[in-house]
């Protein structure tokens, strides 16, 4: 028998959010600062700049996750490839190209305690259930999931989206039942959920980090022609159609870690 201590139940730190197999753990403030350094964590306290980490039951469910993202585990914890055969790897080497994300997601299974990196990304859950069984995401986003889950490359419904709209021609498609981490720079606080009933989403910009499987992605022309396009500042924006979900963010979802490395 395993018991962690000072983690979860130490008072510079709280739980933010628990859905299925997982919890989000934040740390309040910065502890481990120097003289140098503690002006720097002064200030990214108050401006909720905080390390977070992901805690996963392994007892739960098994776990899917990047690539070295994990920091410890704790218990009988094991870690697999999740590859079973040459057709499942090069299925899923192909998809780990096209969509950005790691080729081979080590699976944990067993009974005990995965903790994965501490980030100063906002580490949001997802229920697949609240998309109608399938989620796609935008590229880079994906932290972890719960193993039940399975994964796919969503291919753009035209070669547009990929050339014009600032997207790849894929992206990464999780459908089942359970649960899903995303690392996204915009809390969840932030993002905007916009349902859609047999209606249009036009976006100027990369802005959606999820969107529903089932929605049509296109780039299009912001006006009825070229020229009316052009006169309104916009040109080309993504447009999602049909039914579904969007989670969009207010800013760029330009990776912290290109100007705020951990």
């Amino acid at each position: 028998m395993i018991q962690i201590n000072n983690f979860t139940n130490n008072d510079d730190v709280r739980i933010v959010d628990a859905k299925g197999a997982f919890q989000i753990v934040e740390y309040k403030r910065d502890l481990s600062v120097t003289p140098a350094t503690a002006q720097t964590a002064f200030f990214c306290n108050e401006m909720n700049v905080r390390k977070r980490q992901l805690v996963c039951d392994v007892g739960t469910s098994g776990i899917i996750c990047q690539a070295g993202a994990m920091q410890w585990m704790a218990g009988n914890v094991f870690s697999t490839t999740g590859v079973k055969g040459m057709g499942d790897l090069i299925g899923k080497t192909f998809r780990g190209k096209v969509t950005g994300e790691s080729a081979i997601k080590p699976e944990y299974t067993g009974s005990g305690t995965l903790v994965l990196e501490p980030t100063y990304k906002h580490i949001i859950l997802l229920d697949t259930s609240d998309w109608n069984g399938t989620i796609v995401l935008d590229d880079g986003l994906f932290l972890a999931c719960e193993s039940r889950l399975t994964h796919k490359a969503v291919m753009r419904s035209n070669l547009s989206s990929a050339v014009a709209g600032g997207e790849g021609l894929f992206n990464l498609g999780i459908s089942g039942n359970g649960i899903l981490a995303i690392e996204s720079a915009c809390p969840r606080e932030e993002l905007i959920e916009i349902v859609l009933e047999n209606d249009v989403l036009k976006v100027d910009g990369n802005f959606a980090i999820a969107w529903s499987s089932s929605l049509d992605f296109t780039v299009e022309r912001s006006g009825k022609t070229l020229i009316g396009s052009a006169a309104s500042g916009e040109g080309l924006v993504n447009v999602y159609r049909g039914t579904g979900k969007v989670l969009l963010a207010p800013v760029d979802k330009t990776p912290l870690s290109a100007s705020f490395p951990l």
